[in-house]
């Protein structure tokens, strides 16, 4: 059972690496014209700010892994 958590933990960091450097990929990518289009916000924002809340959905499963981890073998002890 540890060793598939710590695969999920595994799985879990690199779904959150790529999602956050996809993220910035896109922020790069922002041209002129997607920041002065008045009519609400851009294609490139939308798609920047899915990648950031996948990140932070990654980030929380890691997070709560690890913590479920050091529950089960008893590491805050």
């Amino acid at each position: 059972m540890t060793t598939f958590l710590i695969i999920l933990i595994i799985l879990a960091a690199i779904a959150t690496v790529v999602a956050l450097v996809r993220g910035i990929i896109t922020f790069l990518r922002t041209t002129e014209r997607d920041l002065k289009s008045g009519t609400g916000p851009s294609a490139s924002s939308l798609k920047q700010n899915r990648m950031m809340m996948a990140r932070i959905g990654f980030q929380a499963v890691a997070v709560l892994l690890v913590a479920f981890l050091l529950l089960m073998t008893g590491g805050g002890r």
